[in-house]
């Protein structure tokens, strides 16, 4: 059976353009730390803080490049650091999510919403879902294989030409199954 790759997701928040001018100044452009699995998707070298009722993160990474919609994904342990109840989702399904406070150099805003533990899901290029005979939106099981042997039920498959073959799990999900980076992964169905 073929392997996926596996991606540990820190905390990370995406910027949209107009908070990022708030964030850093009037015609501020991201400056790229390292590429990320994702093609054309970006680690910054900028950070932000954000902080909710109980608590705050300083030196939260932004992702590039900028989005549509401002949007910070975290762990449920980050949550209860910040005092929120983040749900669950897909990146980019915001509506009905907690806001944030986020503090950069320049300025700070607070978002109404846009706070989301993000989903467990898999990145599959076309060509990658007809191999493992996925569809976009379809629901796996993966099972990896170590000391701590897990299988990840609920595994949302997104297929796209614009995507190169990644599962992403956060910290917590990879801190309780002794998971790392670059680790494999075997969809179990």
């Amino acid at each position: 059976m073929a392997e996926i790759p596996i991606g540990v997701s820190a905390r990370h928040i995406h910027l949209s353009p107009e908070h990022i001018e708030i964030l850093f100044g009037p015609g501020y452009t991201l400056k790229e730390m390292k590429p990320l699995s994702q093609p054309g998707q970006f680690a910054a070298d900028e950070t932000v803080a954000v902080s909710g009722p109980k608590g705050k993160f300083d030196k939260v990474r932004i992702l590039g490049p900028a989005r549509g919609s401002t949007q910070l994904e975290i762990s449920r342990t980050d949550a209860f650091a910040l005092g929120i109840d983040p749900p669950v989702r897909l990146s980019g399904n915001i509506a009905g999510t907690p806001g944030i406070r986020i503090v950069g150099p320049v300025g700070e805003v607070e978002i109404e919403q846009g706070v989301i533990v993000a989903a467990r899901h898999i990145h599959f290029h076309p060509d990658d879902a007809a191999r493992f005979g996925v569809t976009d939106k379809q629901t796996v099981s993966v099972r990896v294989e170590g000391e701590r042997a897990v299988v990840f039920e609920n595994v949302i498959c997104r297929v796209s030409d614009q995507f190169a073959l990644d599962m992403h799990i956060d910290t917590d999900e990879a801190n309780a199954a002794g998971i790392n980076t670059g680790d494999k992964g075997t969809i179990v169905k």
